[in-house]
């Protein structure tokens, strides 16, 4: 497990063509383990790095990529960063990226927050208008809808309203990009790291006692080296350089409009 830890957080990153950065977060043994998935401009699906924290915070995240772009990750030409997370966690992105980086919210993730605060007579229809909006051809409209529903549920379920409105633009970016589709469907929610992760829980499910953080960090990465070997590219990759032309566009608009 040093082999694997060793060897992830020595990957040098320059000679990779990262368009999108996908984070989320491992717990073991009262810790959180903020790891890294990183998509290339042909699809290919690369673990890059990963972070000790007790959450997935905004200090840890911003650790997590300043240590990634130590180690030659480029957002120069656009990056879409997909995540899971709140607030703060896009304003790490931000920080660390600044206006280069496209974000997306994990699509699931907003559906089950928002559940969370309906009791269960309401949450099929509330559910089955955000599948609508999220999936509307037009994002703008799209937008509108899953906004008017937030308005629709301030009343009765003001929690509920205010799950929907955190970073609501945020779950449209890919849609504002351009992209639609089997590529689209991949990068709207945090599926590829969510089984990547997966992966690594069959690795470390026989540890029975976690001595330290650092034995965490070992074995997680031992975990992503392992899920690894089984990557294919992600489902859409045909589509990957209409991503690659809008993310371009995204960082640089005044060469667009020129």
């Amino acid at each position: 497990t040093r082999t694997a830890l060793a060897e992830l957080l020595a990957r040098d990153l320059s000679s990779l063509d990262v368009k999108v950065l996908m984070v989320d977060g491992e717990h073991l043994a009262d810790r959180c383990c903020v790891v890294a998935l990183a998509i290339t401009a042909d699809g290919t699906k690369v673990p890059v790095g990963l972070w000790d924290g007790a959450t997935e915070n905004k200090t840890v995240v911003r650790a997590l990529l300043a240590d990634l772009v130590s180690r030659g990750l480029d957002a120069t030409d656009g990056l879409l960063v997909v995540l899971d997370g709140a607030k703060a966690l896009s304003a790490a992105v931000r920080e660390v990226f600044g206006p280069n980086a496209a974000i997306q919210r994990c699509i699931l993730h907003k559906r089950r927050n928002v559940a969370e605060h309906l009791p269960d007579k309401e949450k099929d229809w509330v559910d089955a208008k955000l599948v609508r909006a999220f999936g509307h051809p037009d994002p703008a409209q799209g937008l509108r809808t899953a906004r008017h529903l937030a308005t629709l549920l301030d009343r009765g379920y003001p929690g509920a309203a205010a799950s929907l409105r955190e970073g609501l633009e945020e779950m449209f970016t890919v849609a504002r990009l351009g992209i639609d589709g089997r590529l689209a469907k991949t990068l709207v929610t945090s599926n590829p790291i969510d089984s990547m992760i997966s992966i690594a829980r069959t690795t470390n499910r026989n540890v029975t006692h976690w001595k330290d953080g650092e034995m965490v960090l070992r074995w997680t990465a031992a975990g992503m080296i392992n899920a690894e070997r089984s990557f294919r590219r992600v489902k859409g990759y045909k589509q990957m350089p209409h991503l690659v032309a809008a993310l371009y566009r995204h960082a640089h608009p005044e060469t667009t409009t020129a």
